[in-house]
């Protein structure tokens, strides 16, 4: 018995009694992060066909690590955006720093649920 066989251009290897696809997917060396496994999750749930295209074509971790961060770059542009707005700046952090951390961690949130809505969701 053979251990390969090709059938419609695609390699097949034996393992046990099933052939299998042998598939090599890249290497991507990036994490996922926070974002990405949000993102997965909600593949999973609300779109299971585009999760499955993107499992089978080996693109799932690439596109993951890259929307990962996108939405760091974004969270940080928008966080920067609302400092200057609401005239958060280190004179506050030196003269009130409870206040400067209130008002950053207001930021920070509304931020992060701007990014979650916009990029993972």
């Amino acid at each position: 018995m053979k251990n390969k066989k090709s059938i419609n251009n695609i390699e097949y290897i034996l393992v046990g009694d099933y052939y299998i696809p042998d598939r090599k997917f890249p290497n991507e060396e990036r994490p996922i992060g926070k974002y990405g496994r949000m993102h997965r999750e909600y593949l999973k749930e609300h779109n299971p066909m585009m999760f499955n295209d993107l499992v089978l074509e080996g693109q799932l971790w690439t596109y993951l690590a890259d929307l990962n961060e996108q939405a760091q770059e974004r969270l940080s542009l928008i966080v920067e955006q609302m400092k200057a707005a609401e005239g958060v700046t280190e004179e506050l952090k030196a003269a009130d720093q409870m206040a400067w951390l209130g008002a950053m961690n207001s930021i920070h949130n509304r931020a992060e649920e701007i990014v979650i809505h916009e990029l993972v969701l």
